[in-house]
């Protein structure tokens, strides 16, 4: 198909559309697609938005076409401006950091101790944009779907890089691996395993041998059906040989607050978020998913140590920054360089060694191999519990 002009339509322009619509008419009379772009257009039409239109005046084979054409016009301008950016002195405006779950969580708290310190080395402005929901995909195709300049950066966790494209079908749209290029592995959060102050526990043989001794007597909660809590769950039965009844709850808010309130007799949760409960006696530590003992807990064995190697890995919380595909290497050079900085600071490990927070650091490949492994560690539980992938 000969391509002589494109028309690249302004968002919300009901003139720009009827106008154009016309002359799409015509093109689609003739067999041909007409590319011109106007002058100043600050927003684009998506594609999504055009198809409707396209299919009226083409046909759906017609509109097809068009529309390849403009994702081809589209890519070609974003690569081409991406590319001049990394050569203008990146960065010359504040990077927004997309955190796709709310504020006040272990990964916004983090997000935000990085993202100030990443100023120094950048010389701008670090925000932190939360866009929560859908279990993380909003925020992730918000990044996605970005401008590969560097100013749009997201925060990938093992939620939205790993689990959610396992186990969440609706997530099946964007693949991380394609959409994304890793920027730095930023931190692990060990995860924290306790019990109710009235249950008559207080060690893991304790807890295995009550267990199973009474199957179904403890139920254990998560964030959701097919959530990394999920699994944690699942890998803890087949894991230890025992039973627990595994709840949903909509987000790990509530799953604490039934732990606190005895509805749920075993929590499974990150440690900065349990630590004030566990230190004021409401909740009752019996293992930690972590390298090591932590020093707070040095009491408390880690499951590694326990003889399960594999849950230990999977209910390690880890995060890092990612950018969109296609993001110049230059300016995911610098990012790379200005996030050690940040993880380097005194200050900052202070701050994250007060929330039991490990920082990580590296080469972006730190990133991509932390993905490769996970992904394996739940994929080998999902086969060998049998999970099917969920439907929320």
């Amino acid at each position: 198909m000969q391509v002589e002009r494109l028309f690249l339509l302004p968002r919300g322009c009901p003139k720009a559309i009827n106008a154009s619509f016309a002359a799409m008419r015509q093109c689609g009379k003739r067999g041909g697609v007409f590319v011109r772009r106007p002058q100043k257009v600050k927003n684009i039409m998506s594609a999504r938005t055009l198809h409707p239109l396209l299919s009226k005046v083409a046909g759906w084979g017609r509109a097809r076409a068009c529309l390849s054409a403009l994702a081809l016009a589209m890519g070609s301008m974003q690569a081409a401006q991406a590319a001049q950016t990394a050569e203008q002195g990146y960065p010359q405006r504040p990077v927004r950091l997309v955190v796709p779950f709310t504020p006040g969580g272990s990964t916004d708290i983090v997000a935000r101790v990085i993202a100030d310190a990443m100023h120094s080395g950048l010389g701008q402005p670090v925000v932190v944009d939360n866009r929560s929901g859908a279990s993380g995909l909003i925020g992730a195709e918000y990044v996605a779907h970005a401008l590969p300049d560097g100013y749009t950066l997201g925060l990938g966790t093992i939620s939205t890089l790993v689990v959610n494209p396992i186990m969440l079908p609706q997530t099946a749209r964007l693949d991380p691996a394609k959409a994304f290029v890793p920027v730095v592995a930023l931190a692990s959060i060990p995860s924290v395993f306790s019990v109710h102050p009235d249950l008559s526990v207080r060690s893991y043989a304790q807890l295995v041998a009550l267990a199973r001794s009474k199957p179904d007597l403890l139920n254990i909660g998560s964030a959701g059906m097919g959530s990394i809590g999920h699994l944690i769950a699942d890998r803890i039965n087949t894991d230890l040989k025992i039973k627990l009844h595994h709840i949903p709850y909509k987000g790990q808010g509530p799953v604490v607050s039934s732990a606190l309130s005895g509805e749920t007799q075993v929590l499974s949760d990150q440690y900065p978020s349990s630590a004030p409960h566990v230190a004021s006696g409401r909740l009752i530590p019996f293992a930690v998913a972590a390298q090591e003992r932590l020093p707070n807990l040095s009491q408390v064995p880690t499951f590694k140590e326990l003889g399960h190697p594999g849950l230990n890995n999977l209910a390690i919380t880890w995060f890092g920054i990612v950018a969109p595909a296609g993001t110049p290497a230059p300016v995911l050079q610098k990012l790379n360089a200005a996030a050690n900085a940040a993880l380097r600071d005194p200050a900052v490990q202070e701050r994250l060694q007060s929330l039991g927070v490990q920082a990580l650091g590296g080469s972006p490949q730190r990133l991509r191999e932390m993905m490769e492994e996970t992904a394996q560690a739940v994929r080998e539980t999902v086969h060998e519990r049998g999970l099917s992938p969920v439907m929320r």
